[in-house]
């Protein structure tokens, strides 16, 4: 049972472990948005955007709806952010630490 869960583990984070869908799980959790305004907002094509939304959504991340001709995104696994943000934490207190190293050499 511990492999499983390791395994799922590691689909996960690998689901999360890139800087488009890093960005797209932010945004979200401000609010839903349609296809079109991540696009503006993030700046790369659709069809690129559409296959990270795709990761996201097969891993319970995010959902989409229609809204006549729009696809709204919104975030539904909201302990993503958090997921984010202790990660985050930790780069910064390596920073730090890498910094403080550096200025006693």
């Amino acid at each position: 049972m511990d492999k499983v869960v390791t395994n799922l583990t590691a689909d996960f984070l690998k689901s999360m472990a890139h800087p488009v869908r890093i960005q797209v799980i932010k945004l979200l959790a401000e609010e839903e948005k349609c296809v079109c305004d991540l696009v503006d907002i993030i700046g790369i094509e659709q069809s690129n955007l559409s296959q990270h939304l795709s990761v996201l959504k097969k891993q319970g991340i995010v959902e989409s709806r229609k809204n006549g001709t729009k696809v709204i995104y919104k975030l539904v696994y909201s302990p993503a952010v958090e997921i984010l943000d202790i990660v985050g934490q930790v780069l910064r207190t390596q920073i730090f630490q890498s910094q403080m190293l550096l200025e006693h050499l």
